[in-house]
């Protein structure tokens, strides 16, 4: 089959695939496009005309054309490479604000301020320019490499040579362009299911790794066309959820025209197909820590200036800091609504969503990084400054809430051994009303005298301390844990790295839940048995995320160990999605093969590893503003014990 590119000034080829049973395609007029030419900004010539849309012509003889578009070992992109062909871009950077919707087509004025960008919206008409060698053209936006993104001395093993190549095999284009990974990309895999699918938590290591490799064009592409995805109504059984969610995933189709022809479209997934129907919360979180990484680490920050980029970190910002019945500063939410998207019992405030958004630990910690990220690309003007302010005190709130609460070592679980219960007053030491009988017998043999962590959830009567391995890496990553606490939990993974480290890096979680408990919180799940998947698994994508909270730390050593361990097994065994069993020595029952996060968060660490001021990028230090600002009762309380102020004692000593 042979495929025509032809430009044209009547029809777009890039569409999105609607819900509605009455609109397949979205229309060019539609509004909420950021740039309505925007799939052909990427080939743009200087002898094509004004006006673009780049329409790829199809024949039917080959029916492969009809899944998504998956470069071939033979023909995959090399983004770094590119000829000095002159391109059309712009001299400066956030003039591409001209293609960007209007604010008011996004949000409702009463729920938003109007956006203002300083300098207006009207923008120089783009002029030709050559492109040197050390620059590349993204988006038509021309961005030079930084120092350290250039490629390292040191000549790759031949695990990583595989290891990218297998990477760029599971890139899916979209119009000719890269938009992001596929989960899986396994040639002898018949029923992929979803894993054909491009998600959003899922190419984040990827898009890490081709950050880190100085290729940006495929990041640019996926946080602008998931940003499209965004901006209209989904409806689940007739029900409409609020406006600014971002999809779990989606997949490029082929859907046929007239004459033989066929059109691409972008067919998202905000739960409705997913297995339990579970919401994406994570997936608007893990987009906006992408997006300052992307700015951060290609220099491009006027990606973030865009109107329609601020308008979509707004909504969901939205979303996350909406009031409602609730009296803590997490993130209320439902079991499966993250990284672990089955029954888990991790529904309520899970510390993975706070910090993370990956469980319930993992949630607190990926609520604060987002927000933490938000804070820095939002534009400072009178139409943010509510919002700013709203940010500014659910972080210090929080930050408080995470350290105090859900912080235990040895120390802290004597502590709770010993509370007394029924105690009514706003003085109460066990405010939550915590059984010391709630304890399990596994944790008093388990905890180690010089580390501690962040335990999963916290509810009135009610404490998970299962150790959730994402959550408190991203605690130490985002800051949400003060210095000691975060050199605490690598203390603590060093003391216990037969239990969580094993013979493939990392747990998931630690215990797993067995016996009668897995059937009441599971429902006798098949997938999640003891030390299976999420119940217990080891899963190599977290090793990114590892060695980031160790450079940080300055504890390399245990990132380097790690590797070394999942060097051992991971290229041999088919690079699996997770593996089974205590010490994660078999591959997983269930585990997909050339699993791409695997692959990625494997080729992360090793760049991450070579490149300390890359990586320096990517974390945050304490911040003193949200140290300062102490906006619950207990600052003028004659409580002894505030984390916030001892965080900064420790800081000051």
């Amino acid at each position: 089959m042979t495929a025509i590119f032809k430009f044209t000034n009547m029809k777009p080829c890039c569409r999105i695939l609607l819900p509605s049973k009455n609109t397949l395609f979205l229309p060019r007029s539609s509004n909420f496009l950021p740039n309505p030419n925007y799939c052909s900004a990427f080939q743009l010539h200087t002898s094509a005309p004004s006006s673009f849309g780049l329409k790829a012509i199809l024949g039917r003889t080959n029916s492969a054309w009809g899944q998504s578009r998956i470069f071939s070992s033979s023909r995959h992109f090399n983004f770094s490479n590119r000829s000095r062909t002159p391109f059309l871009v712009a001299r400066d950077a956030p003039d591409l604000r001209n293609f960007s919707a209007s604010v008011e087509s996004r949000a409702n004025d009463k729920n938003f301020d109007r956006i203002y960008v300083q300098g207006g919206i009207n923008v120089k008409p783009l002029q030709e320019e050559k492109i040197s060698a050390d620059e590349r053209v993204e988006g038509g936006v021309n961005v030079r490499k930084s120092e350290w993104s250039r490629e390292v001395g040191k000549e790759e093993s031949e695990m990583e040579k595989e290891a990218w190549k297998l990477l760029r095999n599971a890139v899916v284009t979209y119009c000719g362009s890269p938009v992001g990974t596929v989960a899986a990309n396994d040639p002898n895999d018949k029923t992929p299911l979803n894993y054909d699918q491009v998600f959003i938590r899922d190419f984040v290591p990827s898009a890490f790794a081709f950050l880190l490799k100085g290729e940006g064009e495929i990041v640019r592409n996926f946080l602008l066309h998931t940003l499209q995805l965004q901006s209209w109504k989904k409806t689940v059984d007739c029900y409409s959820p609020g406006q600014g969610l971002m999809p779990a995933s989606f997949k490029v189709r082929s859907v046929a025209l007239d004459d033989n022809k066929f059109e691409e479209v972008l067919d998202p997934d905000f739960g409705e197909s997913a297995i339990g129907r579970v919401a994406p919360v994570d997936s608007g979180l893990w987009w906006i820590i992408l997006l300052r990484a992307y700015g951060k680490l290609t220099g491009d920050y006027g990606l973030q200036e865009r109107v329609d980029v601020q308008t979509g970190i707004k909504l969901i910002l939205n979303l996350c800091l909406s009031d409602g019945f609730d009296m803590f500063p997490t993130l209320l939410v439902t079991d499966g609504s993250c990284m672990i998207d089955r029954r888990m019992g991790i529904h309520g405030h899970p510390l993975e969503i706070q910090v993370s958004l990956l469980h319930i630990l993992v949630g607190k910690s990926l609520f604060y990084s987002a927000l933490r990220c938000s804070r820095e690309m939002l534009a400072l003007d009178e139409g943010s400054k509510n919002l700013v302010r709203a940010i500014n005190n659910r972080l210090s709130a929080l930050s408080f809430h995470i350290r105090e609460y859900y912080w235990v070592d040895l120390k802290k679980i004597n502590e709770i051994y010993r509370y007394k219960t029924e105690e009514y007053s706003t003085e109460a030491t066990n405010k939550f009303n915590i059984y010391p009988d709630q304890i399990p017998h596994w944790l008093m043999d388990w905890i180690p005298e010089t580390g501690g962590y962040l335990i999963g959830n916290l509810q009135p009567a009610h404490m998970d301390f299962r150790f959730f391995t994402l959550g408190n890496l991203w605690s130490i990553v985002s800051s949400l844990g003060t210095p000691r606490q975060n050199e605490a939990v690598l203390n603590l993974v060093e003391a216990k790295w037969d239990d969580l480290i094993g013979q493939m890096p990392l747990k998931i979680c630690y215990p797993a839940v067995e016996s009668e408990e897995w059937r009441i919180i599971t429902g006798s799940d098949p997938k999640n048995t003891p030390w299976s998947y999420h119940n217990g698994g080891s899963w190599p994508t977290l090793l990114w995320q590892f060695t980031l909270a160790c450079m940080k730390m300055h504890r390399t050593d245990l990132a380097k160990k790690a590797l070394d361990i999942a060097e051992k097994r991971l290229f041999l065994d088919g690079w699996p999605e997770y593996y089974d069993t205590r010490s994660g020595k078999f591959i997983g029952k269930q585990a997909r093969l050339y699993q791409t996060w695997s692959i990625a968060g494997y080729l992360t660490s090793k760049v991450l590893m070579e490149k300390p001021d890359a990586a320096a990028l990517l974390f945050w230090e304490e911040d003193y503003d949200i140290l300062e600002n102490c906006i619950c009762a207990l600052s003028n309380s004659n409580r002894k014990k505030c984390s916030r102020r001892l965080a900064k004692s420790q800081i000051l000593v």
